[in-house]
Formats: C-alpha cells, structure tokens, sequence
C-alpha cells in the first residue's frame, strides 16, 4: 500500500506560481509511475501531468503544456507539480496518483491505484 499526500496549494493571483509537492510512504516509491490530476467543482477529474519512475517519460494535458513541470526526488519519495503563469482555470483541487506500472504514464485515471486527498489551488483574476 502507498500513502499520498499533498501540500502547496494555495490562493495566489493569475501569473502567479505554486508548486505543489506530493509525499509517499509504504512500499517503494521509485518503481511507481506518479501522475497529478484536478477536478474543479462540477467537473470531471481531468489529467494534469504524469512521470514514470525513471523520470525519462513525461507527458502533460494540453492545457498547461509550458506552464507545468512534473518532476520526481525517488531519494526523498515526493513528486512535484511547478505551477507557473498560473491562469483562474486552473483553479481545481489537484489531486496526486501512483501506479505500480512504472514505466507508463498514464493519462487517465484507471491505471491508478492509489490517491491522496488533494490540496485546493485557487487562482484570482
């Protein structure tokens, strides 16, 4: 079993930046594929960005493509979303995933099986 849990969300002003962190403990977190997904009220969880375990793939929704970078310290088991030109769309609850297939990144949510539960990002105008 793997714990996830999220921090670094926040209210700040549209351009501005976060980067949100994602701590796991229980079994080995480097042979996991991470991957962060939002949801914003009323709306579907939706794929943000995604990492495997080797850090040599990466893959992001085309809504943040230049804004985000995901990255991964397998030292200190935490995954990161560096949030810049943060936009009010953007504002959702953001959610961290893993898998035990570490070699995809999966851009949707079935191949995850393990979330943590989510840390508020709200974007002002």
């Amino acid at each position: 079993q793997v714990q996830l849990v999220e921090s670094g969300g926040g209210l700040v002003q549209a351009g501005g930046s976060l980067r949100l962190s994602c701590a796991a403990s229980g079994r080995t977190f480097s042979t996991y594929s991470m991957g962060w997904f939002r949801q914003a009220p009323g709306k579907e969880r939706e794929f943000v960005a995604a990492i495997s375990w080797s850090r040599r793939s990466t893959r992001y929704a085309d809504s943040v493509k230049g804004r985000f970078t995901i990255s991964r310290d397998n030292t200190k088991e935490t995954v990161y979303l560096q949030m810049n030109s943060l936009k009010p769309e953007d504002t959702a609850v953001y959610y961290c995933a893993a898998t035990n297939v570490g070699s995809i990144v999966a851009v949707t949510t079935g191949p995850y099986d393990h979330w943590g539960q989510g840390t508020q990002v709200t974007v002002s105008s």
